[in-house]
């Protein structure tokens, strides 16, 4: 099993010529209402993208009683997720606002509301027998994460950990715990220097920053450069780099979910780390080129063929 423990968003989603400047109003002529949050996007890509449909996908997390997280359910639940552990709160399910530009770039604000209530009490230990990897991220109370990740790994489990979004101040003191926890670590350029930072080491180079991140986790260290593919540095000394696809991106939302939901799925099925990677630098390249953020998000066939 796949366990993925983490956010549940409605996305509303607004398109214009440019993102807004501090100060500046901009128009857009429509908006879109699509499902998102990291959690639930990882839990859907990672879903699609088995080969082995007998792999269960299981999404932790929790949505308010309301008419969003009735409708974010019935969509996990559409892509083959499993909701046994989501939990109904008294708070507004999450929303995300997001901007997105004719160039494909985009700028999100998260309401995080029930996704607040994500905890690792609320999930019982029969829940966590047979995860071979748990999937986690920054967008639910990181302390809640960290207990989750202590849980599943003594356990067995392999955990995946998506740096996103970037650490702030608040989760310094809990990082080097939650990458000690961690066996492979995933971050994107701004995300892996943050985080260097946060731990009081200075760096430049994004990739010189995940290489000394990589150090305190137990496999691992890989970070996501967008166009540029994707580059991992192992505990072994390995330094092993994917291409991206060259595609002319409609929409970058839910990329990066789709890379961790993919690698995910084939590193659960017992794929090396480097072809995982390859795969899923092809699979978030894919889920570019379609508005939203699972819309794009590829199956397994669809991967087979891009090779």
């Amino acid at each position: 099993m796949i366990l993925v423990f983490g956010s549940i968003n409605l996305d509303l989603v607004a398109r214009v010529r440019a993102i807004p400047r501090p100060g500046e109003t901009v128009l857009s002529e429509r908006y879109d209402l699509s499902f998102g949050g990291k959690g639930a996007n990882q839990a859907v890509a990672a879903a699609r993208a088995r080969k082995d449909t007998a792999l269960a996908v299981r999404m932790a997390s929790a949505v308010g009683e309301d008419d969003f997280g009735r409708s974010a359910l019935d969509n996990l639940a559409r892509n083959g997720v499993d909701i046994a552990a989501v939990r109904a709160v008294g708070l507004p399910t999450g929303c995300a606002f997001i901007t997105v530009s004719a160039a494909g770039e985009n700028a999100i604000t998260v309401a995080s509301g029930a996704n607040r209530a994500v905890s690792s009490a609320a999930l019982p230990d029969a829940l966590l027998e047979g995860v071979r990897v748990l999937v986690l991220q920054m967008e639910v109370p990181p302390a809640e994460a960290l207990a989750v990740a202590r849980r599943a790994r003594a356990r067995g489990a392999r955990v995946l950990l998506n740096l996103a979004p970037a650490p702030g101040e608040a989760e310094a003191a809990l990082l080097p715990a939650l990458l000690a926890e961690t066996d492979l670590l995933v971050a994107n350029e701004h995300e892996a220097l943050t985080a260097l930072a946060l731990l009081g080491e200075a760096e430049t180079d994004p990739e010189a920053a995940m290489r000394r991140l990589a150090m305190r986790c137990g496999e691992a260290g890989i970070v996501t450069l967008g166009r540029a593919g994707a580059v991992a540095f192992t505990g072994a000394g390995e330094t092993l780099r994917a291409a991206a696809l060259p595609v002319e991106a409609v929409d970058t939302t839910g990329a990066g979910d789709t890379f961790m939901g993919i690698l995910a799925a084939a590193l659960a099925e017992g794929m090396p780390l480097a072809p995982a990677l390859s795969r899923a630098c092809a699979g978030a390249s894919m889920a570019c080129l379609d508005p939203g953020a699972q819309a794009g998000m590829p199956n397994a066939a669809a991967l087979d063929a891009a090779g």
